[in-house]
Order: structure tokens, then C-alpha cells, then sequence
């Protein structure tokens, strides 16, 4: 009796290498050493258990590149002559080893393995999609797609390109096999939000995602990766199972590195002398493998021993019985905890059994007849054969993922590769112009069109991305980046201007045939129309990475502020930001309309990385917004973090984009020093240019702004940051509080607030403070706060032997910062940068002598012996001497708070909001205003008659 199913499913793709113009491409070996290695023997034992009627179940995914070059007539016979050079090899490897015990055996071996596959491929009419079809007839196989040319989805900017890319694959599957896939293969199993109703637009039933999908999957699926979940969209998501595939694919524990097996770097293409193999590798003298491998593993280190075939074919029945007994214990256990069958699902890369394994396909024979001959209680099983015995599977939201390094997407972005993504973007969005501006153009036009479709997506094959992270034939993968590329660019340009040059237009369309019947629609908006405006409020739509809950600095107070100060003012706001564990991804804050997206946590220092991710979720959340019927009249961009999606919005939807610049990468680091400040320092001037109008918080930041960027006319707007003295009550009266636990009675407090980041001058703060408790031992300095630098200043605090008399007190709630504010004798913020300084605002509001940097926004805030007092940047000295100013002269730091106080209306929210208010309805049209008059104007209208009634 079945107890549990595996469902086995392969991945077969290689990037699509097609070279008609040249003979002997060095990268077409990929597709000849594919077929002879591990295709042609995993279709022939395939039909042997077929023959045998053994009751075999697998799933085999052929992207649509390698479809195209197995049916490709070109590569067939280059294949087939590839075929008959090893066959050459084969007889004179006969020749050469005779007397040889060790190797003629394997000689002999080679040559009977290559003959039987160069006769099964001229049986087959060189095209191995037949077999496949015929199998897929009969019940063995379950024949799925791979999306488009296999791009990264996650990277991939516009959801026209993904849904592009599905298209093409579901209808090249259809043209070249026969049938329309049921399943699709995500590349490199990279899963992305937003991509599942897609593929229900295209009919697929399931696909395939990395176990920690589940892991982070909301909510959490309750059979594990047993059983697979529907997405919102209703398709289903089977998880690859991390003990099986650990156990075929740990570099360390995985079978294919058994001793016994066929070591695969020991070739005679490097082995033998140039006399001997030189006819036989590669014409321009370059040594390749040959697919002769004499030698097993043997161990670690330079010595081989020779190949043992029975000794590794026993190897491979003894690993077979040991993964299908580890498979028997995981599905039993699995039954009893679900209550009906699981299903363990097993995917790799099909080029692991053959080529990289050379006994992979003896292992899955072998797997099959155990479980067929033994009536196991684990069934093969195809994933659309187990979805149709049960109707009740879990709905899950998932995450980001990939199989990729960390299961994230840092393979496919990193220094090496990260050039390709601006480059594609600025095409992604140049092709959905084109297919707006061509929908009534010439034949010939349209030619050029698709044309540029296909550039386009062969561009974004995630093979090239791969290629330079992994550091193998780096300078092929360039070179087809940037061809494509520069062909796409080439073809766009004769669309926009309607003069096409047929020759080259016949040229590239003989060297890049893929996708015969690529439809231009594909890459259209459904939604790309003249703006509505549904509501009668001007609508504006926010972008910012940090929101309450989540406050790592500045930003995300202001937004918070800004945003429901707008709505007091007649505005609609939606907040698009980062997701908070815990908290709703949907919900009105204050008026506000907030939406979390679900971003993976960075890896490691890979904040860079993140941030990529943050704006692709942004986007896609304001697409859904949009689909939703929502009409916004400009996007406010808070920062650079935001930028990809903010200039997204505007070149997908019309949308005019605001930005306020809260801090620059140049002024943080005084200067651009590294390749990241400069990626970093990129996206900021590139945002600006993209902006209508950009907004700093100071006279200082507007100085910076142009300064640092150098652009001709940036159309800029001074608005400083505000602070709401509601939210900075104090609930109690100093008199009655106890000053526990910050420090004990009779201790002055000096209170430092901040992110604990290098410019913020917490050094300097140490520093004087050692001067100052020689004259004043009462006091007690709080740094409260979190951030990078808090053990480097505790320890810089305990070697000045201020242990006890600082306290490191983390991240304050705002009632704790409101009682601190409320104990404190002195506020003191040294910073040598600060864009505006609202936690000076904010002291000053809460009735706190301030003393600060004279530097950056600071300068605006605080007026010297005015408002507070201000000492030279990074000056320890200068800055203890107005601390003790204040502590020694009482007087003078009641007459300042007080000043303060009453002029902090002028940082008033909404007043603040208001000056925003109208740098939006600046770039309103005539036609726009016109109409928000005429609304206006019936609002009030209605307003009195109802009040007259």
C-alpha cells in the first residue's frame, strides 16, 4: 500500500548558443556535450523501463532556448557531427590502449557508450523531442516549460517583461511539443510576488520554489514541504525537499562524490599529448573535454586511480536502496503528521545526471525498478497527477526566494554582474514604449519590433548574470549581453523612427530565431490610458523603506507626520513601504492608507542587494494598487532607496515623481570613496534628475544638493522638517519622577539621541564629556540610541574610565525618550553631519536646552545664544564649553529652552504639509487644476446645502 509519492522532476536548460555565421563556437559544446552525456542516456533509459514496463513517473521541464536548439536543424547536424568525431575518438581510444588492462577495458566501454548514442540519435532523426512526446503519450513523463530565455524573474523590472517571457515560453512549448505545459520552471527556482496571477493568465497549474519559501510563507504552510500550497492566485507551489536534494547535491555528503565514481575533471582532452588528442578537441588549439574519463574519484589530492565501472554501478544500486529507505521513513512519518499522502518533491538541474554525474541516469534507473519491482510503498509521481487527488491544498502567501547561494538573488547581483540590471531596466521600459508607439506601424516595422523583443529577452537570460558571478568563460557572457543589448538598441531606434534597414533586420533575425510567433502584445499595459481621477481628494502616493513601526533614523518619523498631515489638509495619502513581522500589510494609520510589501531580510552586508529587492516589491505592490482602480497625481519618493520605483511609476504610468533628498551619500562620507557610495551616489543623482520638483529639509542640504550633483537646473524647494509638540507631552511633572533606571539620584543628565552612526559625533560627545565630569563628577551622559558603532563608543567610553558615568541605553520607546527629554539638564547633539537635526526640534519643543554642531540643517534650527547653544564640529573643547555653560549658568538655560519653545511653531507639521501641499499642485496641470477646482467648488456647494438643510 502507497504510504507516500516523490515526485522526481528535472530541470533541462542551456542557454540558448547559436552561431550560424561561425563554425566551431567554443560555447555550442555546451548543447553537443548535453545531448551525448546526459540527454540521449536519460532518453534511452527511459525507454528501457517503458520496455520493461516498469510504472516510472518523472517531470522534465525543456526551456524554451534548449527546445529550440534540439529542434533546430543547424545544431542537429552539428551535433551529429560532434557524434561522429567521438566515435572517431572511441575506435582510436581502442587502438591506443591495447595491452592495456587498465584502460582498454574502458576504451572499449567509451566506444560501445558512443556508438549506441550516435545510433540512437540518427534513430530519432536527430531530434530528441520526438522520444520525449512519445513518452509523454504514454504516461512516463510530464512535459513542462522553463520561463522565456530563463531570466531571474526577481530582477526583471516591468510585470509586462515576466508575463512577455511566460507567453513565449507556454506558446513555444505548445508550437515544438505538441501539447501546453501544465507546470512552468521559475529560473533558478527565483519566486517573486505578483508573478502567480501571470501564470494563471497563461493556464499553468504549478511550479517549483526553493524550501525556505515555505519557511517564510504566511501563513506558515501546515504540512511543511509535504504537500504543496496555492499561491492567492490559486497555483500551486510544490517546495524542493532539502534531505533529498542535499543528499544528490551536498558537495560534502552528496552521492555523486563517492570515490568510486567517475571522476569528471581527469579528461584525455588535457591528459594526452597535442599529437595524439589535438584532431580531437577544439580547431583553434584550445584543449576541452572530451567526455574519455580513464579515472574515478580515488580521494582527495592530485592521485587517480583507475575508472571500475562494476564498482561504481554497485555504488549506484547501493545509494539508490539508500535514498528510497530514507524517502520510506520521511513519507511515514509525514503520514502520520498530515493524515493522507505526501509528497516529496525532488528537482534538480537534468545535466547533473550524465554530465556532471556520470551515473546519475544508472541511479534513477535504479531508483525506478527498486520502487516499481519491490511495490513501494513510495510512488513516483508527476506534480499534475498528485494535484488531482486532493481539492483542499493550504493558500499561502510566499516570499522572494531563489535556490541560488543563500536562496536569495545574490548570484545574479553582485560586483561582477550588477552593470547588466540599468541597463536592462532603461530597455525594458524603452520596449514598452515601443509597443504603444508601433500598434498601427508597417509590416516592416513590426518586424523590427519583434525583433527587438527577442534581443530583449535573450539579454536577460540569467545564464550571463551566472556566468560572470561564477567566473567561467566571463568574456562569452559579456560579449552576449552587450550584442543584445546593442541590437536592441539598434532595432528600437529604427521603430521610433519608422526606417527600418532590412538587410540588418534579416541579418539578426537569421542569428537570433528564437520565439518564431513572439507577439508585441505581450509587452503592452493592459492599464496604459490618460489618468483618471476617480477620487474627489488629489491622491498622492508615498515611498519610503522605513514607517512606524519600524524607525531605523529620521525618515520614518517624517514620513509619518508628513503623511497624516496631508490627509488634515483634503489629501488622500497611500504609503507604500517595507513590511514589519506582526503588523497587517494593509491598514489606515491616522487617515493614511498604509501597505507593507514583503521584502526578504538582507544577508550579510548585503544592504545594497536588499534594497534591489525593496524596490521591486514597492513597484509591484503599486502596480496591484493601480490594477485595483486606485488614481494617484504625483508619487513622493523619500530617499535613493526608493529610486528604481519611484522612476518606475513615472515611466510606466505617467506619474510625476517629488523626491526629498533627507541625506546624500556624498555628505554621510564626506566624499564618494567606494564602488558601493558610487552605485549608491548613482541612483540619488538619478532620482533627481527623474524628479519635477525635489524638496530638502535645509539651506544646507540645497547647498549640498547642488554642489554634489552638479545638474544644470534642479528645480529644488527648501521645506525643513517639523516636530508635533503633542506627540512630546509630558505625562508627568519632572518633580514626582524618579530618574531610575537611567541614573540615581542627584546625577545630572546629559542626553545625547541618535542613530549611533559615525557622523553622528558620539566621539567627540566622550571626549568632552571627560573634561566636563572633572568639573562637574554629578552628571551622567545618556546615549540613547542603536546602530553600528554602540560597542566601539562603549569601549572608547570605558578606556576614558567613564564607565560610570555613561549609559548605553539601545533603542527608546517614545515614552522613554519623553521622560529622558523631561529629566535631562542638557540635550546634546555633536554631529559633523546632519542633514536637519529633529531630535534637536524635538528637545527644543519638549522645553530642553539644546546644545549642537554648527553644521549642516543644525545651523537652521538652532540660533547661537538664542535658542541653544552650538560648538564647532568634531571640537571636544568647544563643545564641553557649552555644556558647561548651561550647567553652570541656570538662568541662561531656562531663558533659552524658553526662547525655543515659542518659536518652534515655525517647524509646525502643518505648516509643513501645506508648503508640500503646494510644491504637488505645481506640477498639476492647467487641465488638472481646472478640474480640481470644478470639484472643489461642487464640494463646498454640496457642503451648504446640506448644512442648509
Amino acid at each position: 500500500m502507497s504510504t507516500g509519492s516523490i515526485a522526481l522532476i528535472l530541470h533541462a536548460h542551456l542557454p540558448y548558443v547559436r552561431h550560424p555565421e561561425q563554425k566551431d563556437v567554443l560555447e555550442e559544446r555546451w548543447l553537443h556535450e548535453a545531448v551525448v552525456e546526459c540527454y540521449i542516456p536519460l532518453f534511452m533509459m527511459f525507454e528501457e523501463l517503458h520496455r520493461d514496463e516498469v510504472d516510472f513517473r518523472l517531470a522534465l521541464s525543456l526551456s524554451p532556448p534548449l527546445a529550440a536548439m534540439l529542434a533546430d536543424p543547424l545544431l542537429q547536424k552539428r551535433t551529429a557531427d560532434h557524434l561522429e568525431r567521438l566515435v572517431q575518438l572511441a575506435d582510436r581510444e581502442v587502438e591506443r590502449t591495447k595491452g592495456d588492462d587498465s584502460f582498454l577495458p574502458l576504451a572499449l566501454m567509451y566506444r560501445d557508450r558512443f556508438h549506441r548514442v550516435r545510433d540512437y540519435y540518427q534513430r530519432v532523426q536527430q531530434n530528441l523531442l520526438t522520444p520525449l512526446c512519445r513518452l509523454e503519450e504514454a504516461g512516463r513523463l510530464e512535459l513542462f516549460t522553463a520561463v522565456g530565455t530563463h531570466p531571474f524573474l526577481p530582477y526583471l523590472l516591468r510585470e509586462e517583461t515576466i508575463r512577455a517571457h511566460i507567453q513565449a515560453a507556454v506558446t513555444s512549448h505548445e508550437q515544438l511539443l505538441g501539447r501546453r505545459p501544465r507546470g512552468i520552471w521559475l529560473p533558478e527556482c527565483g519566486f517573486v510576488p505578483g508573478v502567480d496571477p501571470l501564470l494563471r493568465e497563461a493556464g499553468i497549474q504549478w511550479f517549483c520554489v526553493d524550501s525556505h519559501a515555505f519557511d517564510a510563507a504566511r501563513p506558515t504552510p501546515p504540512f511543511e514541504t509535504d504537500s504543496p500550497v496555492l499561491t492567492p492566485a490559486g497555483i500551486a507551489a510544490f517546495a524542493r525537499d532539502s534531505r533529498s536534494s542535499e543528499q544528490v547535491w551536498s558537495s560534502q555528503t552528496g552521492y555523486p562524490g563517492d570515490y568510486d565514481y567517475r571522476e569528471y575533471y581527469r579528461d584525455i582532452g588535457y591528459d594526452l599529448d597535442w599529437e595524439t588528442i589535438g584532431p580531437f578537441v577544439h580547431p583553434d588549439g584550445i584543449r576541452v573535454h572530451t567526455g574519455f574519463k580513464y579515472y574515478r574519484i580515488t580521494g582527495y589530492g592530485e592521485h587517480k586511480e583507475p575508472y571500475n565501472p562494476d564498482w561504481a554501478r554497485e555504488k549506484a544500486a547501493r545509494h539508490a536502496r539508500h535514498f528510497l529507505d530514507e524517502r520510506r521513513k520521511q513519507v511515514r512519518e509525514a503520514k502520520r503528521r498530515m493524515g493522507r499522502d505526501p509528497v516529496v518533491t525532488a528537482p534538480f538541474d537534468a545535466e547533473l545526471f550524465g554530465h556532471w554525474w556520470f551515473e546519475g541516469p544508472v541511479f534513477l534507473e535504479l531508483l525506478f525498478r527498486q520502487m516499481h519491482f519491490d511495490q513501494d510503498e513510495v510512488k513516483p509521481i508527476t506534480p499534475s497527477q498528485y494535484l488531482s487527488r486532493y481539492t483542499d491544498f493550504p493558500v499561502c502567501e510566499l516570499s522572494m526566494s531563489s535556490w541560488g547561494r543563500h536562496g536569495y538573488g545574490d548570484v545574479w547581483l553582485q560586483g561582477a554582474n550588477e552593470w547588466i540590471y540599468p541597463v536592462l531596466h532603461r530597455a525594458e521600459e524603452r520596449m514598452n514604449d515601443l509597443v504603444h508607439r508601433a500598434e498601427r506601424s508597417s509590416p516592416e516595422v513590426q518586424r523590427a519590433l519583434v525583433q527587438a523583443g527577442r534581443e530583449l529577452m535573450l539579454a536577460q537570460a540569467s545564464d550571463w548574470a551566472f556566468i560572470m558571478d561564477n567566473r567561467t568563460m566571463v568574456d562569452y557572457a559579456l560579449k552576449r549581453t552587450k550584442q543584445h543589448v546593442a541590437r536592441f538598441d539598434k532595432l528600437a531606434a529604427m521603430v521610433e523612427s519608422k526606417e527600418v534597414d532590412p538587410v540588418y533586420l534579416g541579418q539578426v533575425e537569421e542569428l537570433d530565431s528564437l520565439f518564431p510567433d513572439l507577439e508585441p502584445a505581450w509587452f503592452r499595459s493592459p492599464w496604459r490610458s490618460g489618468r483618471a481621477l476617480r477620487e474627489e481628494r488629489p491622491t498622492v502616493l508615498m515611498l519610503a523603506w522605513e514607517y512606524p513601526p519600524m524607525t531605523v533614523g529620521g525618515l520614518s518619523r517624517h514620513v509619518y507626520d508628513l503623511s497624516r498631515h496631508l490627509v488634515r489638509l483634503g489629501w488622500s495619502v497611500h504609503v507604500v513601504t517595507t513590511e514589519v513581522p506582526g503588523y497587517p500589510h494593509t491598514e489606515t494609520v491616522k487617515g493614511v492608507e498604509i501597505h507593507r510589501a514583503h521584502v526578504m531580510k538582507p544577508f550579510g552586508n548585503q544592504f545594497y542587494h536588499w534594497v534591489f529587492q525593496l524596490n521591486r516589491m514597492l513597484l509591484d505592490t503599486c502596480r496591484t494598487l493601480i490594477r485595483a482602480g486606485h488614481r494617484f497625481d504625483v508619487v513622493h519618493a523619500h530617499d535613493w532607496l526608493v529610486s528604481v520605483a519611484a522612476r518606475g511609476l513615472k515611466k510606466e504610468f505617467g506619474l510625476p515623481v517629488t523626491t526629498t533628498i533627507h541625506a546624500t551619500e556624498h555628505g554621510r562620507n564626506q566624499g564618494i570613496h567606494t564602488d558601493l557610495q558610487r552605485r549608491i551616489h548613482r541612483l540619488e543623482r538619478d532620482l533627481i534628475e527623474e524628479s519635477s520638483r525635489v524638496i530638502v529639509c535645509s539651506r544646507h542640504m540645497e547647498w549640498e544638493v547642488r554642489e554634489g550633483f552638479q545638474l544644470p537646473s534642479i528645480p529644488l524647494r527648501v521645506i525643513p522638517n517639523g516636530v508635533d509638540p503633542v506627540m512630546l507631552k509630558l505625562p508627568f511633572t519632572t518633580a514626582d519622577c524618579s530618574p531610575e533606571p537611567f541614573a540615581r539620584e542627584g546625577e545630572r543628565m546629559i542626553l545625547f539621541i541618535g542613530r549611533l552612526v559615525r557622523e553622528k559625533g558620539v566621539e567627540t560627545l566622550l571626549e568632552a564629556a571627560k573634561t566636563v565630569v572633572e568639573h562637574h563628577p554629578d552628571t551622567k551622559w545618556i546615549i540613547a540610541g542603536k546602530g553600528p558603532m554602540r560597542t566601539e563608543w562603549e569601549e572608547q567610553a570605558h578606556r576614558m574610565g567613564l564607565k560610570e558615568k555613561t549609559l548605553f541605553t539601545g533603542f527608546v520607546s517614545d515614552e522613554d525618550r519623553n521622560r529622558l527629554l523631561g529629566l535631562a539638564e542638557v540635550t546634546v547633539f555633536p554631529s559633523w553631519y546632519e542633514p536637519f537635526g529633529i531630535v534637536a526640534l524635538e528637545a527644543m519643543s519638549a522645553g530642553t536646552p539644546v546644545v549642537v554642531s554648527d553644521t549642516g540643517g543644525l545651523k537652521d534650527v538652532v540660533e547661537h545664544d538664542r535658542t541653544g547653544l552650538k560648538a564647532y564640529p568634531g571640537d571636544a573643547p568647544s563643545l564641553a564649553l557649552q555644556i558647561r555653560t548651561l550647567l553652570e549658568n541656570p538662568e541662561q538655560a531656562r531663558r533659552l529652552a524658553a526662547t525655543a519653545r515659542e518659536e518652534i511653531s515655525r517647524f509646525d507639521w502643518s505648516h509643513i504639509a501645506g508648503e508640500t501641499a503646494a510644491v504637488y499642485e505645481e506640477m498639476f496641470t492647467p487641465e488638472e487644476n481646472q478640474v480640481r477646482k470644478e470639484i472643489a467648488a461642487h464640494r463646498e456647494s454640496r457642503k451648504g446645502k446640506n448644512e442648509g438643510s
